[in-house]
């Protein structure tokens, strides 16, 4: 009974397959559809580079006009940095570092910058930590004497570090209620193993062990002027900008301690196998997929953003219209490249009902294989680059973005100049170009597969996929 079980559900398997295959074909499109138009490429700002005899890295984009100002901060060092005892630690620095410093405590510091028209923000990435305000352009000297402050003279008080730990352990028992949260958590784990960037998140251990002196002892590390970018983006003139950021920063010095050693690159290992938490009483399956791909500094990354849209990063991509619109298995699935410094992922993730979580997997699967095994049509490519194209323009309408991009590319060891050549790139891509990134990337044998869900559901409808099935604690 057991063997014929198994049987069936293998011929269920191959049916859905073969279904998929006689559904490749799209619905014509009305014939009265104008050509498209002439692509406009996308003109990244000039951005004036500059750095103060501390070593501190200025990147200016004036943009008179509308008179506010972006200002972006990026601190070499962010969780993939953090001790392997304190995982996640950049989280509470960030949350405490504008707490206090020697002269003002943290409602002045908020009163000062709200006085300046703006709110600070901040967050630790894997790479970098990052503080953001966005000011009024009349305002900016106040600013950034108040930012120059937390950079120089921070404190971490204690009454203050308390608070931000129990605030931090509530927030993560709210996002491990989150089968989406408990998905990234465990494929970064699997995907990178004991490699820095396996962490995302803190846990509730290192919360609970981390002190204010501990804090400090990091900031003192990290927070230096040889390893931090200011972007500024918004109205102003830049010669006049710089000499208020030499004003407010440049008395900062670096320490004769080393920099902060940058992050090596990750073995590309990980493994082919289900790796599920169990959700008991779960109505649905919350999968998370992802394989190793390029990093922004490679030669194929462009490639690799036009074949991820054609793959399931856009509306009309073949993903989508499989498991959405044709199937209807979930309503919003989704895949995208996610980059650090020195590794790159090709994610897919999706939300499906319990009752087509093997289904969907195939689907899934026989999708990445499609683009391992088959060249993009000429439209699709094109679709695919405009979509990109104009998605990338519509963004960088806003200062913050544009501040907030330069800073990542900074991240990455990328010029500002790549603000404008990622345009390009992708406007180039061939369909020879996708079909090659396909064959690299894409196979469904290079996938680890995350799932969350009720265990008897994950197990049952993906044992006909061969692979092995581990159970995670988390």
């Amino acid at each position: 009974m057991k063997r014929l079980r198994l049987t069936l559900l293998l011929v269920a398997t191959l049916a859905a397959a073969l279904c998929s295959f006689a559904q490749e074909k799209q619905p014509p499109l009305p014939k009265d559809l104008p050509p498209y138009g002439t692509a406009v490429p996308f003109h990244a700002p000039k951005v004036e580079i500059k750095k103060l005899s501390n070593g501190m890295t200025l990147w200016l984009v004036p943009r008179p006009g509308f008179p506010k100002v972006a200002l972006t901060f990026a601190v070499r060092g962010g969780m993939a940095s953090d001790p392997a005892d304190l995982p996640g630690v950049s989280n509470l620095l960030t949350a405490t570092l504008d707490q206090g410093t020697k002269t003002r405590n943290a409602k002045q510091i908020a009163e000062h910058i709200q006085a300046a028209g703006g709110d600070l923000s901040g967050g630790a990435r894997a790479d970098v930590v990052i503080v953001s305000a966005d000011v009024l352009a009349e305002d900016t000297g106040k600013a950034l004497e108040v930012l120059a402050d937390i950079f120089q003279n921070a404190t971490f008080p204690e009454s203050e570090v308390d608070l931000a730990k129990r605030n931090a352990a509530d927030n993560l028992r709210g996002q491990e209620a989150n089968p989406g949260f408990l998905a990234r958590r465990l494929l970064a784990e699997e995907i990178f193993g004991t490699h820095p960037y396996s962490v995302v998140s803190p846990t509730q251990e290192s919360i609970s062990k981390t002190q204010a002196e501990e804090l400090r002892k990091i900031y003192a590390q990290r927070f230096r002027p040889d390893q931090t970018l200011l972007v500024a983006v918004g109205d102003f003139h830049a010669d006049a900008f710089s000499a208020d950021i030499e004003k407010a920063f440049g008395h900062w010095e670096a320490p004769q301690a080393p920099m902060v050693e940058p992050v090596a690159k990750p073995t590309e290992q990980n493994p082919h196998a289900v790796f599920f938490v169990e959700r008991p009483g779960s109505v649905q399956t919350t999968f998370a997929i992802a394989s190793f791909g390029p990093i922004r500094r490679d030669p194929d990354f462009a490639a690799a953003q036009v074949a991820n849209a054609i793959y399931g990063g856009m509306f009309g991509s073949r993903l989508i219209n499989d498991i959405r619109e044709d199937k209807g298995y979930t309503y919003s699935p989704r895949a995208f490249l996610q980059t650090r410094s020195e590794a790159g992922l090709l994610q897919t993730g999706a939300d499906v009902r319990n009752a087509v979580t093997g289904a969907t997997l195939n689907e899934i699967s026989y999708q990445l294989n499609r683009m391992a095994t088959t060249a993009p049509t000429d439209d699709e490519v094109e679709r695919a680059r405009r979509y990109l194209v104009g998605s990338r323009a519509i963004e960088l309408q806003s200062q913050t973005s544009v501040a907030g991009q330069l800073a990542t590319l900074w991240s990455y060891g990328l010029p500002p100049e790549e603000l404008g050549l990622e345009s390009e790139r992708i406007q180039k891509v061939t369909a020879e170009d996708v079909e090659a990134v396909g064959k690299k990337y894409f196979p469904a044998s290079r996938q680890t597969i995350v799932a969350v869900g009720e265990q008897k559901v994950i197990e049952q409808q993906l044992a006909p996929f061969g692979l092995a099935i581990h159970k995670v604690e988390q």
